[in-house]
């Protein structure tokens, strides 16, 4: 009877959303431009790790934004970029591929090497050197998340009511003086 009272009481126990993690990040100049290097923490949650296993391809997208605050007016956006990794599983060779948006192509034989690609790229060049002003203070906010506009649309109607598909980080910020 107890037990009875306290499951209604306290209801159903609502899902907790899965969460990414960024544990490092840095931007850096180089002589190309300017480099992005990040880390990023995450389980992936069953139901998108079944999504794989059954031949859907899933696409995490990584966003960065450079903004120079003003005094007068908006502030001016220096920089966006973004990067797509799409992780896919091949039933007939039984091995994961995955797919950086910039070309680079190459299969893993565990979906946890697969997602190496995704948790730590390597150094990306987001922009061009001459783009920044040299001695000015830009703010730079970097995130990472499932991209649910490229799944199948019966995938992105779900995806809308279900948590396991609501799959990012928070947005990570800090200061960047170009030079």
């Amino acid at each position: 009877m107890t037990l009875l009272f306290l499951a209604a009481f306290l209801g159903p126990v609502p899902a907790r959303a899965a969460e990414i993690e960024i544990n490092r990040v840095t931007l850096e100049n180089a002589d190309e431009g300017y480099k992005l290097g990040i880390s990023f923490a995450f389980d992936l949650p069953r139901t998108l790790e079944d999504a794989i296993m059954r031949g859907f391809p899933l696409y995490f997208t990584t966003e960065v934004e450079l903004t120079r605050p003003r005094w007068y007016w908006f502030d001016e956006k220096a920089i966006t970029a973004s990067r797509t990794v799409r992780i896919s599983y091949n039933l007939l060779t039984q091995q994961y591929h995955a797919a950086i948006s910039d070309g680079l192509h190459q299969s893993f034989s565990t979906l946890e090497d697969a997602l190496s690609l995704v948790k730590r790229p390597g150094r990306w060049l987001i922009a061009d050197r001459g783009v920044l002003k040299p001695g000015e203070v830009y703010n730079v906010a970097v995130r990472m998340g499932l991209d649910v506009a490229r799944l199948p649309k019966p995938f992105q109607v779900h995806a809308i009511n279900s948590s396991d598909w609501r799959f990012s980080s928070d947005w990570k910020q800090f200061n960047f003086k170009a030079e």
